[in-house]
């Protein structure tokens, strides 16, 4: 395989779905040899078998993992991309991709088999497998029935509800430390620093007073508390007046 159809394979694995213009703007900042859209989308047109063995489809004019076709995600998944940047990594970390079951072996992967192995299954190469399944299922986004099912399967039993608890917490460190399509190969932690973090309002200065209302006294001018005196006149608490009266 050609080192562009290695690019085409370990690329589609990342992202689930490649543009080809993404294709041409990640191999040609990489590579000294440049390639142009046009022969890119000859590929396209003229789609090699040996691609498709790679379960690599072309689809809508997009390079598109099989899993995609299959299970009839396209549209679904272009939304949940559309407007996140794309993960690049460097060209000898991108071309470990062209292995489908290749992952990135991360702290909090090491953090769950270290707490599975001593903890939950003794034999080091079952515990292995099973945190392999879990990283599987985070890469495709499973829910948390799916997860326990893999815990299941392995016939764990769990001590205690603070176990579960423990586990399910290191579950979840790694999902969302998992690089994912859905986030053009970043992982939910990242996107959540580079989009949602910064976006995020500070805490007011002032603690947030239970007691206090947005209702003014029209004569004064001035905020009514809960336990001021009612602007009807009643001679009663606001509280126990007029609150919540329209």
């Amino acid at each position: 395989m050609n080192l562009l159809k290695r690019y085409i394979v370990a690329l589609t694995n990342l992202y689930g779905i490649l543009p080809a213009e993404k294709l041409v703007e990640i191999f040609n900042s990489q590579n000294d040899e440049k390639i142009s859209l046009e022969v890119v989308n000859d590929i396209l047109n003229n789609f090699p078998e040996e691609l498709t063995k790679a379960y690599v489809y072309s689809y809508r004019g997009y390079f598109v993992h099989e899993a995609v076709v299959e299970f009839d995600e396209f549209d679904s998944l272009m939304s949940e991309k559309a407007g996140k940047p794309y993960y690049i990594p460097d060209k000898e970390e991108l071309l470990k991709y062209t292995d489908d079951f290749y992952y990135e072996v991360t702290e909090e992967f090491d953090d769950l088999l270290d707490y599975v192995s001593k903890n939950l299954i003794k034999d080091q190469d079952r515990a292995q497998e099973l945190v392999e399944e879990i990283q599987g299922s985070c890469q495709i986004g499973s829910d948390i029935n799916f997860v326990i099912n893999h815990f299941n399967h392995f016939n764990v039993d769990f001590q205690s509800l603070e176990q579960l608890n423990e586990v399910m917490k290191l579950v979840m460190d790694l999902s969302n430390n998992t690089r994912i399509w859905e986030n053009n190969g970043h992982t939910p932690m990242e996107i959540f620093d580079k989009l949602e973090k910064p976006n995020m309002r500070p805490l007011p200065k002032v603690p947030f007073d239970f007691n206090a209302t947005n209702v003014i006294d029209m004569k004064t001018r001035k905020k009514i508390g809960r336990n001021d005196p009612c602007p009807c006149g009643s001679g009663k608490k606001y509280k126990k007046c007029c609150l919540g009266k329209e």
